[in-house]
């Protein structure tokens, strides 16, 4: 059996193979046509195999038709811009992602008490409202009357209850005055032992933030690495992305590091 490999355009590669017998198309089984198509081809993708006469399926957008001595491969090797659209999928995946983690970090910190009275204390605390979890600032107004108080006036009075409880249970450290209409919070100064045990929380949730990061990395480098085997990306292309990837990494880890010093020396204020 010979292999020849022709080209009516760029893109569209064909692959020839001759046989004396029909019955030798018949014995090559489809990874070996695969692979000889990727010799050929590196970039290019089988979409079809077909003979004049009945075709038999193999499977895969693979059909082997019985009868002629040729059988014919078509090959489709991926466009320039199919791969720069793939590699700007990945990488615009990438960066929604590592925001979406900085924003979810912001968000805890900011519901982590420090010195002054601040409405985003509440952002974490969820209420069971008619069955169902809902954020406690969804079904109450929240304000800060002082420094070391926040005023809460649900929308519905029957939450009022529901409301107390959410706040006893969360990690706040404060105990909720409840007078039939509204909820008021005294925020106590913050004592020693308590800054450091928050100080701890900040630190836990950094690391867990720059855990989030490297797993982005992670699945990324995946994916580079499936365009590679695809023959979509050669080996310095991936060499290079990566080295991209790690630059981009390096600054949103430096993002958390600012959000958790500025945490940090909040807590740590007299």
């Amino acid at each position: 059996m010979a292999a020849s490999f022709s080209s009516t355009a760029p893109t569209k590669p064909v692959l020839q193979f001759r046989a004396n017998y029909s019955k030798s198309l018949l014995s090559l089984p489809d990874s070996c046509l695969r692979i000889i198509a990727s010799a050929r081809c590196p970039s290019a993708r089988l979409i079809a195999c077909s003979l004049k006469t009945d075709k038999l399926p193999l499977g895969a957008g693979v059909s082997l038709s019985v009868g002629p001595v040729v059988k014919r491969l078509v090959i489709r090797s991926a466009t320039i811009e199919e791969i720069e659209a793939e590699k700007s999928a990945i990488e615009t995946d990438v960066k929604s992602k590592m925001e979406k983690t900085i924003e979810t970090l912001r968000t805890s910190f900011n519901s982590i008490r420090t010195g002054r009275a601040n409405a985003a204390m509440l952002d974490k605390i969820e209420v069971e409202y008619y069955g169902s979890p809902v954020s406690l600032k969804s079904i109450a107004q929240i304000s800060t009357p002082d420094g070391s108080s926040l005023l809460l006036q649900p929308y519905d009075k029957s939450s009022l209850k529901a409301i107390e409880k959410a706040i006893v249970n969360s990690d706040l450290g404060v105990t909720p005055n409840n007078d039939g209409d509204v909820i008021r919070l005294s925020l106590p100064p913050l004592t020693s032992d308590r800054r450091k045990e928050l100080s701890k929380v900040v630190a836990k949730q950094s690391e867990e933030g720059k855990v989030a990061l490297r797993n982005i990395r992670r699945d990324a480098l995946k994916s580079y690495d499936k365009l590679e085997k695809e023959k979509k990306l050669s080996e310095d292309n991936v060499k290079d992305l990566s080295s991209d990837l790690q630059k981009l990494i390096d600054v949103y880890m430096k993002k958390i590091e600012e959000l958790y010093k500025q945490k940090e020396k909040e807590l740590m204020k007299v």
